[in-house]
């Protein structure tokens, strides 16, 4: 997945996404954090806990679509006008290897930002001290909605 650069039309966008943070209470409750926020690009994790795994001690797969939709979704986010929201139009998640402990890192990326439409991608990897896998990836359309003044 390559990053591509792009120029974020509210100068203020880690502070909003910040704030946003602190009203996602889903994120919260899967115990899911951001670690990297750029114009563009978003990475997101989670400590593989029992609580996010299914009935064969996998990682579930909704944890696995949920960390690629939060990593595209905020990296679309980053770009778009400050009294913009961002949800998610399609989602599409390949599951290509069961992720089992360690870290699940979901790395999202912007392809093509348009004025409503935007374009994402996301490698979504198994990391635990001794490898890294790639376990899934997503593809995204996200789109840019008008939000109501507060």
């Amino acid at each position: 997945m390559n990053k591509q650069h792009f120029t974020p039309k509210n100068k203020d966008f880690k502070k909003v996404i910040d704030s946003k943070l602190e009203r996602q209470f889903f994120m919260n409750l899967l115990k899911m954090r951001l670690s990297e926020i750029e114009p563009g690009y978003v990475t997101a994790q989670v400590d593989i806990e029992q609580i996010h795994e299914q009935q064969n001690g996998f990682v579930h797969g909704g944890l696995t679509a949920t960390i690629a939709d939060v990593a595209m979704g905020f990296a679309a986010f980053s770009l778009v006008e400050a009294g913009k929201g961002m949800v998610t139009s399609k989602l599409d998640i390949a599951y290509l290897k069961p992720a089992k402990s360690g870290k699940l890192i979901a790395k999202g990326s912007v392809i093509k930002a348009g004025n409503l439409l935007y374009y994402c991608e996301a490698d979504i990897l198994n990391v635990t001290s001794e490898e890294e896998i790639l376990v899934a990836r997503g593809y995204a359309t996200m789109c840019s909605i008008d939000l109501p003044k507060e």
